[in-house]
């Protein structure tokens, strides 16, 4: 297969990791194509991955000028979180500055979809090309290149991959890569709410451990730009599928978020969270990087999914940068392995991190229930123990360690 620089790397999948990848490497140079699976106007139901990092958003607004300051314009960034233990509150704090003094602020929060439609500004605004209905169907791959095949009869010869097409990547599975991990016990309900025009609740972060109005379950409320996430974790005896349920959903949306409420659910999902990464990140001949949920599903809690997404495609950007102007073979294999070896890394950080939080949240043993009992009594006199209630649901604080060797 011959190689040229002027092929563009081929980007499969036009999510937020995607396209994350196509701008980066548009700012670094680098000719490319987004292949995407769905149609053009497609559909994406539901808030999705609604919380935005700080770095994310210096990540995009270094790819691409004035990006990162859109999206923190257009989200939310909510001043105050608090935490109930069943009913009584345990924490609350309001900052002055919730967002920080800097030109982007530490989050932002809005539903998914109006992230992707500000990538899918961005891109436009360069020309990239993005193929819709264009579903890969095979990855060859060779010492010198990648010929990709698409369902619509299309061939594709390009010198790299980024393999970003989700959770049931067909690039991670034509290059041999498994994915290896568990599943959370529990079920959870997701339920976005429309905010209400006449009496909008208070922008605040809300976590409620055994909520006494929901039987006793753990319930998280998160604002976003037009609404609400209302989290609810289920019991290992419920009936997933029951408490999912229109009439189920709304009253316990009416119990959390307010009578006002009931009627105001736009949207309702019930699901058990996986938390498994890819056994490798590369193809054997160095050049397919997997990227975001090809490459790893963790539970949601301290939003590490599309946000680890994106820094992967911004580092796949930059691998493939090096490597496809390289007069070094053995450079630009170096490259691609140091790439996996990073992003391999911090998916397991990741996953292990999401897996605690998991782990705690689930926890019915005897020293667990012991710890929030005494946290939440603690909480009136020494506000460490309502702070370590507030914070234990997410996970540890902190990024994952930065790998500069790898096992390749």
């Amino acid at each position: 297969m011959s190689e040229s620089q002027h092929d563009p790397v081929v980007v499969a999948g036009a999510g937020p990791t995607g396209m994350t990848a196509a701008l980066a490497l548009r700012a670094r140079g680098v000719p490319v194509v987004v292949l995407e699976a769905e149609p053009e106007g497609r559909n994406r139901p539901g808030s999705r991955a609604i919380y935005v990092h700080g770095t994310t958003l210096h990540t995009l607004e270094r790819n691409r000028e004035g990006l990162g300051k859109r999206l923190a314009d257009a989200g939310l960034v909510w001043p105050t979180r608090r935490t109930l233990f069943r009913g009584k509150e345990v924490f609350s704090r309001t900052y002055d500055s919730p967002g920080g003094t800097g030109d982007l602020p530490h989050f932002t929060s809005l539903p998914q979809v109006e992230t992707e439609e500000f990538l899918l500004d961005a891109l436009a605004e360069l020309d990239v090309e993005i193929h819709w209905d264009s579903a890969v169907e095979t990855v060859e791959s060779e010492p010198d290149g990648v010929r990709v095949e698409t369902e619509d009869g299309r061939e594709w010869e390009t010198p790299y991959v980024v393999g970003a097409d989700g959770a049931g990547s067909t690039v991670r599975k034509e290059i041999g890569s498994n994915f290896e991990g568990s599943q959370s016990e529990n079920s959870f309900i997701i339920a976005d709410v429309d905010e209400h025009p006449d009496e909008p609740r208070a922008h605040e972060r809300v976590f409620h451990y055994d909520h006494p109005e929901v039987g006793g379950r753990n319930v998280l409320l998160v604002p976003f730009t037009g609404g609400w996430r209302v989290d609810i974790q289920c019991k290992l005896t419920d009936d997933p599928e029951r408490l999912a349920s229109d009439a189920v959903v709304s009253d316990m949306v009416a119990k959390t978020l307010g009578e006002r409420y009931r009627d105001r659910v736009d949207w309702v999902s019930s699901y058990q969270f996986k938390q498994v990464t890819a056994d490798s990140f590369v193809d054997e001949h160095r050049r397919v990087l997997l990227a975001g949920e090809a490459g790893h599903l963790f539970a949601p809690f301290g939003a590490r999914g599309m946000n680890s997404g994106i820094a992967d495609a911004d580092e796949a950007a930059s691998a493939i940068a090096v490597a496809a102007r390289s007069e070094s073979d053995g450079v630009a294999r170096a490259e691609v392995e140091l790439y996996g070896a990073r992003r391999e890394a911090a998916a397991e950080w990741n996953k292990n991190a999401a897996g605690e939080a998991l782990e705690y949240l689930q926890g019915d043993g005897v020293v667990t229930k012991f710890k929030k009992r005494a946290a939440a009594g603690l909480s009136d006199y020494y506000e460490d123990a309502g702070e370590w209630l507030d914070d234990a649901p997410y996970g540890p604080r902190g990024g994952p360690p930065i790998a500069t060797i790898g096992r390749y």
